[in-house]
């Protein structure tokens, strides 16, 4: 079981609460995103774009860092990570991401600052030894094709700081491009590396290859894709809708052969996210009228359980776990 982002259900994800408060809840390993500073220093964070999980639009000395860029063909306006040095980004202050629909979480807002990714891996030491179990960090490296052209390679970043912590045991690393990927395990790095999987679109790298000749995402989940991706990665990660049936009111009514499909191609498969709030649940999962309570989050959870995923990531970790009870 997988804290996504910690157990970033409860806390503001990525902080030090949501990935300590992850593992006293019974997680196996928690997911953090990794984009870098202006000096190369990798940090956690959803995105590059830092206002809706920071304080930074109400800070007046970065009012100036404000600008519009592309990433990965999105059009985008806010703060970035790359226009900060570890120094200034350090003095941000993290907040909730959805705050409507995580108003507790909300509460927490702007007690803790930004992590690195070294102090991620000191967390993940000090949890190891307190609950006496080996612990795993599943690292998602965000948007490399882009940081690459802008001269942060985030493959030989990620290399120099994991390469004295990482095994074959405690490091999975993930990404929506295989290029880099790749990068990571020809520098020698240990561990899983898992290739994530959207519903619709090509991976960005392959994009930037190829255009409008990129190969899509589906392409990649065809008998022959499957075969080839075993060939270059130990696993694939996809959404959870893909494991899901739905009818055409949008109600789940059961599950898809897509996790037998990886299995039986010689990958291990994961898929993301679970999430307890009806916001997150199909129609006829969903309990009462505000986005922000609990639906049937059991039902919908035991499905995609039932599928036989090697790993599963959760906003809510607990309730992940008390359904094995």
């Amino acid at each position: 079981m997988i804290g996504h982002r910690g157990a970033s259900g409860y806390r503001p994800e990525h902080t030090r609460a949501a990935y300590e408060l992850a593992f006293a809840l019974g997680a196996d390993a928690v997911e953090p995103d990794i984009v870098a500073t202006k000096d190369g220093v990798l940090v956690l964070r959803h995105e590059n774009e830092i206002s809706g999980t920071t304080d930074v639009a109400e800070r007046p000395e970065f009012a100036g860092l404000r600008t519009s860029k592309v990433v990965d063909g999105a059009q985008l306006t806010g703060w970035f990570t790359e226009d900060f040095t570890w120094a200034q980004l350090s003095t941000l202050r993290s907040r909730e991401r959805l705050p409507a629909i995580r108003t507790a979480s909300a509460t927490f807002d702007d007690r803790w600052g930004i992590l690195r990714l070294t102090d991620l891996l000191q967390i993940i030491d000090e949890q190891s030894a307190r609950l006496g179990r080996e612990l795993v960090m599943v690292a998602e490296i965000k948007h490399a094709t882009y940081f690459e052209s802008i001269g942060l390679p985030l493959d030989e970043l990620f290399a120099a700081e994991i390469a004295r912590w990482a095994t074959p045991d405690n490091l999975i690393v993930e990404c929506f491009e295989q290029t880099v990927l790749e990068q990571v395990r020809q520098r020698g790095i240990p561990g899983r590396s898992v290739f994530l999987v959207e519903k619709s679109g090509s991976p960005a790298d392959l994009v930037a290859r190829f255009g409008r000749r990129a190969l899509p995402y589906s392409a990649h989940l065809t008998p022959a894709g499957l075969a080839r991706l075993a060939e270059q990665v130990d696993g694939v990660s996809v959404d959870k809708a893909m494991l899901l049936r739905t009818d055409a009111a949008a109600n789940v009514i059961g599950t898809t052969d897509l996790v037998d499909r990886i299995h039986e191609a010689g990958l291990l498969a994961y898929t993301w996210t679970l999430r307890a709030e009806n916001r997150f649940l199909a129609r006829n999962l969903r309990r009462g009228t505000p986005q922000r309570d609990f639906g049937d989050w059991a039902g919908e959870f035991r499905l995609v359980l039932g599928t036989g995923v090697d790993g599963v990531f959760a906003d809510q970790p607990d309730l992940v776990l008390s359904l094995a009870q």
